[in-house]
């Protein structure tokens, strides 16, 4: 499998997509055209969404093709060079890809070796269920299960922050409640500006932030860049 696990798209007062384009561009060398899963895009068009990753794919040589386009969108992934999900909200982006049959598609085409780049709810959809996701449920989908290419759960854009006089949950304590209805499953707390690679059978972590682990029965710890984490896949 080759996937590109990315946790936010943008860093504050950058451009679209500037931080992670090399890593992408160092993921894709060699790839010409991918496939592009808008459904995540709400509060603007899918076409708009195409428009505005094709400006910076173009970048890097790449055609970005939407499978909002296709009469067949699965049969669009299963002839893909390259598959690309992007963020937005997960519940409505989940829903969409469960009716149009692109879950199977997509992990059919990741195990055959057919690289993946997403980007927070697109990593989100990567992972066994989207129950790590932060959005809000506006859309109903089939089921909370996903694409399950990784065995692992990601709760992308991940804070400690806990702003004075805000009595709601942390993000840790969301978390820790998942586990503990999870108790078989890990989950990483990915914090803006960084990613996860997966090639070749190494899974590793990109960028100058740690990343925070949880599983029920284990002390919450972090992980560096460079360390190993053979202990989630």
């Amino acid at each position: 499998m080759k996937l590109l696990l990315i946790s936010n798209s943008t860093n504050a007062g950058e451009e679209y997509l500037r931080y992670p384009l090399p890593e992408i561009g160092r993921f894709l060398c060699g790839i010409h055209e991918i496939a592009f899963v808008p459904y995540a895009a709400v509060t603007f068009s899918y076409a708009e969404y195409e428009r505005r990753v094709q400006a910076r794919f173009s970048e890097l040589g790449i055609r970005v093709r939407s499978v909002h386009r296709a009469q067949d969108p699965a049969a669009m992934i299963r002839r893909a060079e390259a598959i690309c999900v992007g963020g937005g909200n997960t519940f409505a982006l989940a829903r969409k890809m469960q009716q149009q049959g692109l879950m199977k598609a997509i992990l059919g085409r990741i195990r055959a070796g057919v690289p993946y780049v997403g980007w927070s709810a697109g990593s989100n959809v990567c992972c066994p269920t989207i129950s790590t996701t932060n959005d809000m449920p506006i859309v109903e989908p089939e089921s909370f299960r996903a694409i399950g290419a990784v065995k692992f759960q990601i709760n992308p854009h991940y804070l400690d922050a806990n702003p004075a006089g805000h009595a709601g949950e942390t993000r840790e304590q969301r978390i820790l409640e998942f586990i503990e209805a999870n108790p078989r499953r890990w989950v990483v707390g990915l914090r803006e500006g960084c990613m996860l690679r997966y090639d070749q059978g190494r899974l590793e972590l990109i960028g100058s932030r740690p990343m925070r682990i949880f599983r029920k029965g284990v002390e919450t710890f972090e992980v560096q860049p460079g360390d190993d984490l053979s202990f989630l896949l």
